[in-house]
């Protein structure tokens, strides 16, 4: 491509909005304008390196032979009532009605109608297993959209559902969409983790998530070198030493704290440390318009409160809210701060962090009180103990070893979804022996536009993009520093062309009007993997520059050795 006839349009400076790195960058690149929040429009650029990974995708799912599709973005409610998701999904599902008032939503996810697709036609043992997937623009309307393509509004995806006999042919689906998905990630040529992690919406009961590391990751992974377990923060474990510890339980006093209204601040003038705390926190558990139904969650001071985990304990769809400040005073009598477990007519559940801890300090339910020597089983009861909190750098993992943090970009996500969705839309088949029986299902997510952008928050510099060769919209950048020059511009069409044979894709910035040194900035600031440099004081020595854009090396060799030195520079691509 030359650039004189591309509508490539670079910016100088970084926009004001972009929250990240490679959102400026991309934005900066031109491969991406906003429309509106959440929603953009790809430009060449971007959407060469989307295509490209899609083909990625389209390979390996071709060697476990799953099949393509396209389904629609609009989705009808009625699919999604069969399986009690109009309601379920929230405000994150853009409902609409046409113009008959019939009702709509477009499509966040595709389970409903994959199933109802493959329950048209799947009748007997004999049609599975099965596995089908698409490549489509999908729907989620984030409250609020930022990190440019990582938490848009609307956003490309491939998503994939495998349809089994039973819970045994399903796990080697997993299995092999598991392998595919490395297959595919390790061909993008990024640092990722997979890590255990939380089904969410989708359900089921196994999930992992491919996650590209980056410092400004949204994720949060928690990973035990020495065991190898890896796990989102959302559900990581903990292996706790919950013996209690053999003391004296003390008399329970109340005294007077005015002011003090943190862990921080209590713990400050106690003169101890926030892990000799009790905190208690309040979340309500009913739906939204519903009847009030709060819950107490106990934990250590310096401890924060696992919402996932909670959710995942009570049975919930979806994470609890918090109770507003003037909720929990109506629950305790008083405001938060002051509030604790003693002579609470709710709830409580308690982190198995705390079990070991006696004459421990919290809120009186009293403002600007607490009350001290305060133990579990003799003050108040518990009505459950369990793993509730966030785990940190340095917990124990339930598999050996410690936790070290890392920061990630969840990139795809594979999950078991059981019966979930055949048994709630009547997804059946007829097996050996002639019993109808339910189909075993599984879901397989990559975000496509999200991988792009995650590549790029990955690799890059303070100069610009730093492509993956594997998608890299170009694999060689020309910067052509004097396009009149007869003799200049005949060599470089005569290299372009030679490139292009070798199945090379090549940008030439052919441009007329700009300085070498505005061309220097926009190839670093593109970041394909190799970059040429043709000049009339360089040529007229023999010399054309060869630059690795990774590692910025770069070679002066005489133009006859040029395209070997990109051949060697680029590898196998």
């Amino acid at each position: 491509m030359k650039w004189s006839q591309s509508h490539i349009f670079t910016l100088r400076d970084d926009p004001a909005d972009a929250d990240i790195p490679s959102q400026a960058l991309m934005v900066r690149a031109g491969m991406i304008r906003k429309v509106s929040p959440g929603i953009y429009t790809y430009g060449t650029l971007a959407l060469k390196a989307i295509r490209k990974f899609e083909n990625i995708i389209r390979e390996e799912l071709g060697k476990i032979s799953c099949n393509e599709i396209l389904m629609p973005m609009v989705q009808p409610k009625e699919l999604w009532e069969e399986t009690h998701r109009w309601e379920e999904m929230g405000a994150g599902l853009l409902k609409f009605q046409n113009r008959n008032q019939h009702d709509y939503c477009l499509g966040a996810t595709h389970e409903e109608v994959v199933t109802d697709y493959a329950r048209r036609d799947v009748s007997s043992y004999r049609h599975l297993p099965s596995s089908l997937y698409q490549i489509q623009t999908k729907y989620r309307d984030e409250i609020r959209p930022r990190f440019g393509l990582m938490r848009g509004r609307e956003f490309i995806m491939k998503d994939a559902y495998s349809f089994d006999v039973d819970q045994e042919a399903a796990q080697k689906s997993y299995e092999n969409f598991y392998a595919a998905y490395q297959a595919i990630f390790d061909r993008l040529g990024l640092k990722y983790v997979v890590v255990r992690a939380d089904t969410g919406n989708i359900g089921g009961d196994q999930s992992h998530e491919f996650q590209v590391l980056a410092e400004n990751g949204e994720d949060s992974l928690m990973v035990s070198e020495e065991s190898g377990y890896s796990a989102n923060v959302e559900i990581a474990p903990i292996k706790e030493n919950i013996s209690k510890v053999d003391v004296e339980l003390l008399d329970m006093e109340e005294f007077a704290t005015p002011g003090l209204k943190t862990i921080k601040a209590l713990a400050e003038s106690l003169k101890v440390s926030e892990d000799q705390l009790v905190k208690t926190m309040f979340f309500a558990i009913n739906e939204e318009g519903e009847e009030l139904k709060p819950v107490a969650v106990l934990l250590r001071g310096h401890h924060e409160v696992n919402d996932v985990k909670l959710k995942n304990l009570l049975g919930l769809a979806n994470p609890p809210r918090m109770l507003t400040d003037k909720e929990v005073q109506d629950v305790t009598g008083a405001f938060p701060g002051s509030c604790g477990p003693v002579g609470l007519k709710i709830p409580i559940y308690a982190d198995q962090g705390l079990m070991h801890l006696a004459n421990y300090t919290v809120g009186a339910n009293k403002d600007d009180y607490h009350l001290k020597n305060v133990n579990h089983g003799r003050d108040f009861e518990i009505t459950e103990t369990a793993d509730l909190r966030l785990a940190q750098d340095g917990d124990a993992c339930p598999e050996g070893g410690v936790y070290k943090s890392f920061r990630g970009i969840e990139v795809g996500h594979v999950f078991y979804l059981g019966t979930k969705y055949s048994n709630s839309m009547n997804f059946k088949y007829l097996d050996k022996n002639g019993k109808t029986q339910l189909v075993e299902m599984g879901c397989y997510g990559i975000g496509v536009s999200r991988t792009v952008q995650a590549a790029i928050e990955q690799s890059h510099d303070k100069d610009g993009i730093i492509w993956p060769k594997s998608i890299a919209p170009f694999q060689v950048h020309i910067c052509l520093l004097d396009p009149d020059d007869t003799e200049l511009a005949e060599y470089t069409e005569k290299l372009y062309r030679s490139l292009q044979e070798k199945g090379l894709e090549v940008l030439v910035d052919d441009r007329r009007k700009e300085r070498p040194g505005i061309k220097f900035k926009d190839a670093d600031l593109l970041g394909m993997p190799c970059r040429i440099t043709i000049g009339k004081r360089g040529f007229q020595n023999g010399e054309v520059e060869v630059t690795d854009r990774a590692t910025k090396e770069t070679q002066k060799l005489s133009p006859e050795l040029v395209e070997k030195a990109v051949l060697d520079t680029l590898g196998e691509v």
